[in-house]
């Protein structure tokens, strides 16, 4: 299982890699951060950077503020912190107590099955209830995407995971075969990182980070000033519901 979980790293690691590669993330961010720059009616001191930088840690990833509705940032966040605490204990438990000589503390047990359903309760939530295509757009739940690689193959680990826990804790004959599966989904989850939205995660604070950078130097990512106009327009009338 060690050996397991470092294989698991190293894919993401270079799955994550190959996209910036493939994709040019990185050289998208520099060039978008030079433009910004150059384009910028004021200088952004080294003080003030520090300060955007940690609210970008605050407001966009920490608490997840630039949702706009309540649920989803809810969802979000219970997903997040889940996945968190349910990775980051199954690594102390594999790699700080590895045989039954070293008996492992009850509560990271606990932590790990905590974990696994708030991954479950956002994840799910999320999936059938507040995706857009799902809440705005009146399709079917069922309906699957290359985009929903990334959350059908989390929801498929972590509750094959916690099926597997349960089984293996009851002495059930079928505690291999949900083991089987745990890891299948796993290794979908951390070894398709090129062609799902796994590694959006490091890139999502870089860009959060240079918007409020160009919002500061007053380059505003090449967008005109906000005006005040009432909302009476478009989709901030009413519910975008016309299924």
């Amino acid at each position: 299982m060690q050996t397991y979980i470092v294989v698991m790293i190293l894919m993401v690691v270079g799955g994550t890699l190959f996209e910036t590669l493939h994709k040019g993330s990185a050289k998208y961010f520099f060039d978008n951060w030079r433009k910004s720059k150059s384009k910028g009616s004021q200088q952004v001191g080294a003080g003030k950077l520090v300060s955007l930088a940690i609210q970008t840690g605050l407001a966009d990833v920490l608490t997840s503020a630039e949702f706009c509705t309540a649920r989803r940032r809810i969802a979000h966040l219970m997903t997040m912190y889940g996945f968190v605490v349910y990775v980051a204990t199954t690594a102390i438990m594999v790699f700080g107590y590895p045989t039954p000589d070293s008996p492992t503390p009850a509560f990271l047990p606990q932590l790990w099955w905590l974990g696994g359903l708030l991954v479950c309760i956002g994840g799910y939530w999320f999936w059938f209830f507040i995706r857009v295509d799902v809440s705005a757009e009146g399709n079917s739940p069922f309906r699957i995407v290359r985009a929903d690689l990334f959350i059908l193959s989390l929801l498929a680990s972590v509750t094959a995971g916690l099926i597997w826990a349960y089984l293996q804790a009851r002495g059930s004959s079928m505690t291999d075969v949900f083991l089987g599966l745990y890891l299948i989904a796993t290794t979908v989850l951390f070894g398709s990182v090129p062609w799902s939205k796994f590694s959006h995660m490091f890139f999502k604070p870089a860009a959060a980070f240079e918007k409020r950078v160009s919002d500061a130097n007053g380059s505003r990512s090449n967008l005109p000033e906000p005006a005040d106009k009432p909302k009476l327009y478009g989709s901030t009338r009413e519910l975008p519901r016309h299924y």
